[in-house]
């Protein structure tokens, strides 16, 4: 009697993995990632990197301007997408909405989702040109994107059972989804916008390059000039803000839920 293997092979996901091997390989050649472009960059990036240092905040008042900036491009759109995706999450909920309802809501926020805030930011700055302005709306359009859809989906999740015990009591719509839902989902939601908000403060960085407002507009500037030691400083500001930002999330999701 011929012994078995404990684990027979499977040979299909073999193949794939060999097949999706031979594809980075073929497409890195392709892009033209050869070994002999990635030593010379390295030995761009070593000299840049060293044209960085020390790094310079004579321009401190610049730098505190852009990042005050930042932090109210960030909260404002955190608070209107939050605002905003609320509703459009209960719409698209599928247990609780009919689908000629939850269709269209879907269909808004994967629109939403389409697009990287930098392509939105574009958008905005040609439609009503530069400044916090475009910043604000296109990390709104961002912020509904991803908190709806895991708004809805948390919804999608609940237990129906108290669903069904509030509209035994006779109680409206309105008051199912605010005695019935919203608790269940509370906890959830406040760590999805604590998340929006580190999110929105790192992409407020991004679209101030393209003419959103923030310290993005300051970083870009400094980097035309060839300033490359405030441009340091500028970006030891920006991990230091979103590394507060990541302590004072953690710190709310622990005393909110």
């Amino acid at each position: 009697m011929s012994a078995r293997a404990a684990f027979r092979p499977n040979w299909w996901a073999r193949l794939g993995w060999l097949l999706l091997a031979a594809y980075v390989v073929y497409a890195g050649l392709h892009l033209g990632f050869v070994p002999e472009r990635f030593a010379t960059g390295l030995d761009h990036g070593g000299r840049f990197i060293a044209r960085m240092f020390p790094p310079n905040f004579s321009r401190w008042e610049l730098i505190v301007s852009g990042i005050a900036e930042s932090i109210q491009i960030a909260v404002i759109a955190t608070f209107f997408g939050v605002v905003l995706s609320l509703p459009i999450g209960f719409l698209a909920a599928r247990n609780l909405m009919p689908p000629w309802v939850t269709w269209p809501a879907r269909a808004f926020i994967a629109l939403c989702r389409s697009f990287h805030p930098i392509i939105v930011a574009i958008l905005f700055v040609k439609a009503i040109g530069f400044g916090a302005l475009a910043g604000v709306m296109a990390l709104i359009v961002g912020s509904i994107g991803f908190i709806a859809k895991l708004f809805a989906e948390a919804i999608e999740e609940i237990s129906l059972k108290q669903v069904e015990a509030v509209r035994a009591t006779g109680a409206g719509f309105l008051s199912v989804l605010t005695m019935g839902v919203l608790p269940q989902v509370l906890p959830r939601f406040i760590g999805f916008s604590t998340y929006q908000l580190d999110s929105n403060l790192r992409n407020s960085t991004m679209v101030g390059i393209v003419g959103g407002g923030g310290i993005g507009a300051a970083l870009f500037t400094a980097y035309q000039r060839f300033d490359f030691d405030v441009v340091l400083a500028i970006l030891i500001v920006i991990v230091t803000l979103i590394m507060l930002a990541e302590i004072v999330s953690g710190w709310a999701r622990k005393v909110f839920q």
